[in-house]
């Protein structure tokens, strides 16, 4: 007879397996970024094999995609978007945008490193990053989820406060919501 705690370990290996075939992306394209997502997902790089698949909503969404620079504009509906995305939900950094601010580095508007303010799981680097590179990217995310090593989601919740700390640095008026998670 198995245990509670072998038990729970196998589940979570089925579980994983089955989320790592079936991502569920909301791309959120800022500038350039954008544009390398639609030859990803036609038939030449055909994304689709590896189990990706776009969504329509944040809640219908299992991998938030954010292709491109941040502004502090746009950070507070990446903040809103990934929060109403349902647990397990992962991040993906497209570009050197999200890395390191890319060619807007030195802007006072733009958001240089990403994972102050949200969870990444998978950076994907380049300027702008080739089809090959992104499916690279999400194969990256899928061993991370088969491994249970995906928890950025854990993560935020674990850290809300020093993660809205970094928020509400450069979104000083915004009235944020509570979480009894």
């Amino acid at each position: 007879m198995m245990n509670d705690k072998n038990s729970q370990k196998i589940v979570d290996i089925i579980q994983n397996y089955a989320r790592l075939h079936s991502l569920f992306v909301l791309a959120y394209g800022t500038g350039c970024g954008a544009i390398e997502i639609p030859p990803t997902m036609t038939s030449r790089y055909d994304a689709e094999r590896f189990g990706i698949r776009g969504a329509a909503t944040p809640r219908q969404a299992d991998v938030l995609l954010i292709t491109g620079y941040l502004t502090t504009k746009t950070l507070k509906r990446v903040i809103r978007v990934y929060e109403q995305m349902q647990d397990p939900k992962y991040v993906i950094g497209f570009g050197s945008c999200t890395i390191n601010g890319g060619m807007y580095w030195d802007s006072y508007n733009t958001i240089k490193v990403l994972d102050k303010y949200l969870p990444v799981d998978v950076y994907i680097n380049g300027c702008m990053p080739r089809p090959e590179a992104v499916i690279a990217g999400f194969v990256k995310l899928q061993s991370l989820i088969r491994e249970g090593k995906a928890e950025g989601a854990k993560l935020y919740k674990d850290n809300l406060e020093q993660y809205r700390e970094n928020q509400k640095k450069v979104i000083p008026n915004w009235v944020m919501p509570e979480y009894n998670w």
